[in-house]
């Protein structure tokens, strides 16, 4: 199943939230953000990913989505699987 333009703006939703620290969650304001990342937020909240429909907290499912969110990103734009598991060889320097 590809990734549909709903999916990706949950996607994009989820990788705003910080890993660091259960401390700080995200408010979408309904008044000012745009309609899809008022309507991912929504559907995020109905899947248990996030504590409030407007935002919230990530839940203990949402934050091991977001983990998930920020490895595949990692790895669609900083190289392949390969290239990280590939030893780099080693440059002999010479004074």
């Amino acid at each position: 199943m590809p990734y549909t333009p709903e999916l990706l703006d949950e996607l994009n939703m989820l990788i705003r939230f910080d890993l660091v620290t259960n401390q700080q969650g995200l408010k979408v304001h309904s008044h000012t953000a745009d309609a899809k990342v008022i309507s991912a937020t929504r559907r995020l909240y109905d899947k248990g990913l996030v504590t409030q429909q407007d935002g919230g907290y990530l839940t203990s499912l949402g934050r091991n989505a977001v983990d998930h969110a920020h490895a595949a990103l990692a790895l669609l734009t900083e190289g392949s699987a390969h290239d990280a598991a590939t030893p780099k060889p080693e440059v002999a320097i010479s004074a």
